[in-house]
């Protein structure tokens, strides 16, 4: 029998899950641990909420976490409750698929400023994760801006412009949809380094921002380079600066009607963040791509901003005794492989890049790895004890484990607690849900 273990329940976990299903059978034990007493990691607290379709992938992983030989061990800490040592002597293999959790920095004067946010925290707060529940974003202000060129900018752009009833079908949780009911936003300004060839918003997440019942999307004319050149464009680069091409069309009578404008201020690079205590503005510089790259013209100029949202990238949570790779903000591996017996899978081993299905030929990848490791003989101890030794460590410490059952109530729980049109009202406290099973 074989033992693995996998840290992280997210799509990098499950689909390593599934993987070493079809590499050995029901000749193997899975344990997949997570911090949280809830499954699916960025599927339910890093996808928008109006996302609902991307949301259902997790019905693949259900009927993965369902089969005998895959278990769900929620409410463990790695590190705290449990080292990796301890791990790597219970099982043949621990494969770390903790994702890219934390914001990167931008490393500005200023980014300590009140109500200046990076992405991990503003969409964690909107999306119900215990950690970020208590943000309490002050969303009174006229103006927010939004840093970053990818979806993620997108969505917390589309999520301020929406209004009440748009969110309808949504699971946003029920503090984000007061608050932003309640904003006085009027202006979101989506700030990008450089320029239309060079963003990373896909087609259908830019075109969205064209049915918004409030909100008028707005590019400069001047910004978008001769229509003749979009030839050269891969087709989904090309149809996401179509989108911003008709963006740029929309009358200025329209802009003035629309309770809400979304600005795309493109080749402008932050600098600065300017307030007394709290933000009031961000301070760019113009830029032009050379090469690719955005290089600074000495103009600078200040956007308004009440509100502040950095998207530009995460980077994975250190584990104590796993080397790491600062620059990256990612464990150190070589192609998923870390120490013997060791490995990492999805944005925890690659960087926070790709699509939620990328993950799945990553997870593939490492298992093979893992077998080829067992059959190589540096694997594969007889004396190995897996899920049973853990269960022993886990009542030695008396630690609370949440399994797979206990999320199904939790689920029930938060299904029976919704809104109407809603899916669920996520609990946002651990304890709360802790205190679900009785």
């Amino acid at each position: 029998m074989r033992h693995i273990a996998i840290i992280g329940s997210g799509p990098a976990g499950y689909y390593t899950a599934e993987a070493v299903q079809k590499q050995w059978g029901d000749d193997v034990h899975v344990d997949v641990f997570d911090r949280l007493p809830v499954p699916y990691g960025l599927i339910r607290t890093g996808v928008a909420p109006d996302h609902q379709s991307i949301k259902a992938v997790s019905n693949r992983y259900e009927k993965t976490a369902l089969t005998e030989n895959v278990r769900f061990v929620g409410n463990v800490s790695i590190g705290s409750d449990v080292s990796i040592d301890e791990l790597c002597d219970l099982y043949d293999a621990v494969v770390l698929a903790t994702g890219a959790p934390n914001d990167r920095a931008l490393g500005l004067p200023g980014e300590s400023l009140k109500n200046v946010f990076g992405s991990a925290e503003f969409v964690g707060w909107y999306n119900g994760h215990p950690q970020f529940a208590a943000l309490a974003p002050d969303l009174s202000g006229k103006s927010a801006a939004v840093i970053g060129m990818g979806n993620v900018a997108l969505d917390v752009a589309r999520i301020l412009s929406k209004t009440e009833a748009e969110f309808t079908g949504s699971d946003i949780v029920g503090h984000a949809l007061s608050a932003l009911t309640a904003s006085g936003i009027q202006q979101v300004t989506i700030v990008g380094r450089r320029g239309p060839y060079q963003v990373a918003m896909t087609p259908k997440e830019l075109g969205e921002l064209a049915h918004l019942e409030r909100a008028s999307p707005r590019v400069d004319p001047e910004d978008l380079p001769d229509e003749a050149e979009d030839a050269i464009l891969e087709p989904g680069l090309r149809k996401s600066v179509t989108h911003l091409r008709s963006f740029a069309a929309i009358p200025a009578s329209i802009h003035s009607d629309a309770e809400i404008e979304i600005h795309f201020d493109l080749f402008a690079s932050p600098v600065a963040m300017h307030g007394s205590g709290k933000v009031r503005s961000v301070e760019v510089e113009r830029t032009v791509v050379e090469a690719g790259r955005a290089v600074g013209t000495g103009e600078t100029y200040q956007i308004p901003a009440d509100l502040v949202v950095t998207c530009i990238g995460y980077r994975t949570s250190p584990i104590p005794g796993v080397p790491f790779d600062e620059r990256m903000g990612r464990f150190a591996n070589d192609e998923g492989r870390i120490l013997t017996g060791l490995y990492c899978v999805g944005w925890a081993r690659r960087g926070p890049t790709g699509t939620i299905g990328t993950n799945r030929p990553d997870g593939y990848s490492v298992v093979e790895k893992i077998g080829e490791d067992i059959d190589s003989g540096k694997l594969g101890r007889a004396d190995k004890q897996g899920r049973a030794g853990f269960d022993a460590l886990a009542m030695e410490r008396a630690l609370d484990i949440v399994t797979f059952r206990d999320w199904k109530k939790i689920e029930e729980a938060e299904a029976a607690a919704a809104r109407d049109g809603s899916p669920r009202e996520k609990f946002v406290d651990i304890a709360a849900m802790i205190r679900t099973l009785g």
